[in-house]
C-alpha cells in the first residue's frame, strides 16, 4: 500500500465502512465511500473539536443529517480517538467507538446503531435518521451558538463562535423541513452555518431524475445563502478552499455543494442499490478495495500511522484549543452561569416570582394567558430560556413582556423572542438543536398543528432533551374557526410518544405547576396544551391544592364517604366536571373529581397513591375530555364511561358546540346517573 498517509487514511475511513457494512449483511456503503475525503479534510483540517472531551462547550458541530451513511461517522470517531462521556458529562478513558464496536455495527447494544443515535454513542451531536432532520436541527445549533457568542463574549476573550456543520445528501434536500430550516437560515443570516450537499443524483429508488430536478443552486442563492461549489470530491485542495471561504463569509449561511460519485469495483456493475441501499457483496468488496489499493482478504485493517495522523492534526489542534477555551473560561464572570447552563441546572431563586392565582369562579382565566405570566416569570429569571413561535406569538401568548426581552434577529442574537414564521418543522427541529447546544427553547402553534411539527417533537422523546413544546387551541372550545383548527385526535397521538409528558392543566394554578415541571427537566420534552377560552380559576380553600399536578393526577373535590362516582378530567373540562360534582351533591350522589393533568407522570407514581386517587373500588368512573376517546380505557375500564369526541367539531360559537356535544354541567351530570343505573 504505497500510499501517502492522508490517502491511506481516507481508504482506512472507506474500508472499515465496506467491512462493517458487509459483516452486518445490512447498511448503506455508497456514502462512506464517496464522502471519505470530504469527511477527512474537514475534520484534520478546519474542525475545531477535541477528540479528548466531545462535550467542550465551544466545540464546531459536525451533524451527519444523511444518517444511513452513519459508518462514515462511526469511523471517524474511532480513527480520530474520540472518548466516552457519560450521564453525568464525566469524559472516560475509552473509546467511543471501538474497533469492536464497529465490527458490531447494526448488533444488539452495539454503541453502532443503524442511524447515529444522540446520548447512545458519545460524538453523535444529534439523532439523524429521518432525512432532513439533521441539517434542520443544525439550524438551531447554529442560532445557540450566536446567542451565547452575544450573551458570553467579551473583547479578547470570546468564549462562544463554533461553527457548525452539516453533511446532507439528496433525500435531505428534498424533504420539505428543509426548504423551511434553509429559509430560516438565510433570513437570521447565520452565517456559522454551512451545510455540504453530496451531490451524487442517486437515492434508494435509483437515479434522482426519477422524481428531483431542482436547480439547488439558485435556489439556496434565493433563500439568502451564500452557495459554493466543489467539482470533485476527492478534491482536497478545493474542499479546503471552500471551508476557508466559509469561514471568512459574514452575513450568510454556505452550501458547499460537492460532486461526487458512487463507486464499485467493477466497471460493469449497474445496480446503484448495492452501492447505495444494501452491502456490496463480497466479490464487489474485493474489486472495490483492489481499487483503492488494499490487500483484497483484509478485514477491518488500520494501517500503522493512520490513527497517529489523526492524533498530529485534530488530536493535537483540538487539545490546543480546548486549553486556550478553558484558560479564557476560569479569567470570566460567567464562568459559573456556562457551567450551570452545560449541567442543565437553574438559578437560584428562579421560581421565586411565579404567581399564584386568586379564584374567579365567574369571568375566569384562558390557561395560555396564565401560562404567560408564569413564562415571563421564570425567564425573567432564567436568561437563557428562549421562546418561540410559529407565527403565533400573541395568539398562543408566548410573549416575552420584561425588560430586555427582545426579538432574536439579525445584529440583535441575544435576543429572548424568536420568530419562526409559518414553519413549524423548521420551529421544533431548531428547539431541538439549541435544547442540544443547551439552550432551554420552547415553540409554540395550535394544537391541531401540532401535526406539522410532530417529526421534531418524535425526536426530541427519543433524544430525551428538555425541549417545551406549547400549544394552545386546544379544543373544541376554539369556536368558530372550525374543524380544520379544532384538535380532535392530537392529544392521543402525543400521548402516544414515549418519554413525552402531556400536561393539559385544569386552571391558572395547575398551569403554574405544570411550568415546575417543564422547567426542572434535565431530559425528557413536555408537552403544555393549554385553552383558548376562558376557564374558571378553581377556589383551593374549598377545593384541593394544584401541587397535586406534580404527581400527574390528584383528588381535586371529594364526597363524605366512598363515592359512587368518579369523574375523571384534564383542562378545561376539569371545571365541567366539578360543576357536574356540584350538582350531584345537590341530587345526594356521592362524586369526586380527579384532576388527570398528566397520565404519564399518574402512571409513574406508586401503586399505592394510583389506588388512593383510582381507588379499585365499585365506584362508576367518568372520564371527560373534549377529544379523541382513545386510552381512556385504562382508567374508567370497561364498565366506564367516557364523555368525549367520536366525530370532528364544527364552527360555531364554542359555548354552542360544547353543548352540542354533551360537554356542559348538566348534561355531564345527566350521563354521570345514566352510568350509576
Amino acid at each position: 500500500m504505497a500510499q501517502d498517509i492522508d490517502q491511506l487514511a481516507i481508504n482506512t475511513i472507506r474500508t472499515l465502512s465496506i467491512d462493517a457494512v458487509e459483516k452486518a449483511s445490512s447498511g448503506h456503503p455508497g456514502t462512506p465511500m464517496s464522502m471519505a475525503p470530504v469527511a477527512y479534510e474537514l475534520w484534520q483540517n478546519h474542525l475545531r473539536y477535541d477528540p479528548a472531551d466531545p462535550v467542550w462547550p465551544n466545540r464546531d458541530r459536525f451533524v451527519l443529517s444523511a444518517g444511513h451513511a452513519s459508518m462514515l461517522l462511526y469511523s471517524m470517531l474511532f480513527l480520530a480517538g474520540v472518548r466516552r462521556v457519560d450521564s453525568d458529562y464525566v469524559v472516560h478513558d475509552e473509546p467511543a467507538v471501538s474497533l469492536h464496536e464497529i465490527e458490531e455495527f447494526r448488533q444488539l447494544h452495539s454503541r453502532t446503531p443503524g442511524h447515529p443515535e444522540y446520548r447512545w454513542t458519545s460524538g453523535v451531536e444529534t439523532t439523524t435518521g429521518p432525512l432532513g432532520q439533521g441539517i434542520a436541527t443544525s439550524v438551531g445549533m447554529a442560532i445557540a451558538s450566536k446567542w451565547q457568542g452575544e450573551r458570553f463574549n467579551r473583547p479578547g476573550a470570546e468564549l462562544f463562535d463554533f461553527d457548525v456543520y452539516a453533511l446532507a445528501g439528496d433525500g435531505c434536500l428534498m424533504e420539505g423541513v428543509s426548504h423551511e430550516s434553509a429559509s430560516l437560515a438565510g433570513h437570521l443570516k447565520l452565517d456559522n452555518l454551512c451545510w455540504l450537499y453530496d451531490n451524487n443524483h442517486i437515492t434508494i429508488d435509483g437515479d434522482t431524475a426519477l422524481a428531483y430536478g431542482d436547480d439547488v443552486l439558485s435556489r439556496f442563492e434565493g433563500y439568502g445563502w451564500n452557495v459554493l461549489r466543489v467539482g470533485d470530491a476527492n478534491d482536497a485542495s478545493l474542499l479546503s478552499r471552500a471551508f476557508e471561504e466559509f469561514k471568512a463569509e459574514t452575513g450568510r449561511p454556505t452550501l458547499i455543494v460537492v460532486d461526487s460519485h458512487i463507486g464499485w469495483g467493477s466497471p460493469n456493475k449497474q445496480d446503484t442499490e448495492s452501492a447505495h441501499g444494501e452491502p456490496l457483496g463480497a466479490e464487489e468488496v474485493k474489486l472495490t478495495k483492489k481499487a483503492y489499493g488494499w490487500p483484497e482478504d483484509a478485514q477491518f485493517l488500520v494501517p500503522d500511522g493512520v490513527r497517529e495522523r489523526f492524533d498530529e492534526l485534530i488530536g493535537n489542534r483540538g487539545a490546543e484549543l480546548r486549553a486556550a477555551w478553558e484558560e479564557k473560561l476560569a479569567g470570566s464572570e460567567h464562568a459559573a452561569e456556562i457551567e450551570m447552563m452545560q449541567r442543565r441546572r437553574l438559578p437560584d431563586g428562579w421560581d421565586e416570582a411565579i404567581p399564584s392565582f386568586e379564584a374567579d369562579e365567574e369571568k375566569g382565566l384562558a390557561t395560555r394567558k396564565a401560562s404567560n405570566k408564569v413564562e415571563n416569570a421564570i425567564a425573567e429569571r432564567v436568561p437563557w430560556l428562549i421562546a418561540g413561535s410559529a407565527d403565533l406569538t400573541d395568539s398562543t401568548s408566548v410573549r416575552l413582556t420584561f425588560d430586555g426581552a427582545e426579538n432574536f434577529e439579525p445584529g440583535s442574537f441575544n435576543g429572548r423572542q424568536i420568530h419562526f414564521g409559518i414553519r413549524e418543522h423548521a420551529a421544533v427541529t431548531a428547539c431541538n438543536g439549541m435544547a442540544l447546544s443547551k439552550l432551554r427553547p420552547l415553540w409554540s402553534t395550535y394544537l391541531t398543528f401540532s401535526d406539522y411539527g410532530r417529526p421534531g417533537i418524535r425526536l426530541s422523546a427519543l433524544m430525551e432533551i428538555p425541549v417545551i413544546h406549547l400549544f394552545t387551541h386546544d379544543s373544541i372550545g376554539l369556536g368558530e374557526d372550525g374543524p380544520t383548527h379544532q384538535p380532535v385526535e392530537q392529544l392521543a397521538s402525543l400521548r402516544a410518544v414515549p418519554h413525552l409528558d402531556v400536561i393539559r392543566p385544569g386552571d391558572a394554578n395547575e398551569v403554574a405547576e405544570a411550568w415546575r415541571l417543564a422547567i426542572e427537566r434535565t431530559k425528557d420534552p413536555v408537552a403544555l396544551v393549554l385553552t383558548r377560552q376562558n376557564v374558571p380559576v378553581l377556589d383551593r380553600s374549598k377545593y384541593a391544592s394544584a401541587a397535586g399536578v406534580q404527581r400527574g393526577g390528584y383528588v381535586l373535590a371529594d364526597c363524605e364517604g366512598e363515592p359512587e362516582l368518579i369523574l375523571i378530567a384534564t383542562g378545561s373540562e376539569v371545571s365541567l366536571a366539578v360543576g357536574a360534582h356540584e350538582t350531584l351533591a345537590g341530587e345526594g350522589i356521592r362524586s369526586r373529581v380527579v384532576s388527570l393533568p398528566c397520565w404519564e407522570i399518574f402512571d409513574r407514581q406508586d401503586q399505592a397513591y394510583r389506588d388512593e386517587v383510582l381507588p379499585p373500588g365499585p365506584a362508576v368512573r367518568v372520564a371527560i375530555e373534549e377529544a379523541s376517546t382513545l386510552g381512556w380505557e385504562r382508567y374508567v375500564g370497561s364498565e366506564g364511561t367516557i364523555i368525549g369526541m367520536h366525530t370532528f367539531g364544527q364552527s360555531a360559537p364554542f359555548k354552542d358546540i360544547e353543548r352540542e356535544f354533551g360537554f356542559s354541567p348538566d348534561q355531564i351530570a345527566a350521563k354521570a346517573k345514566e352510568a350509576l343505573r
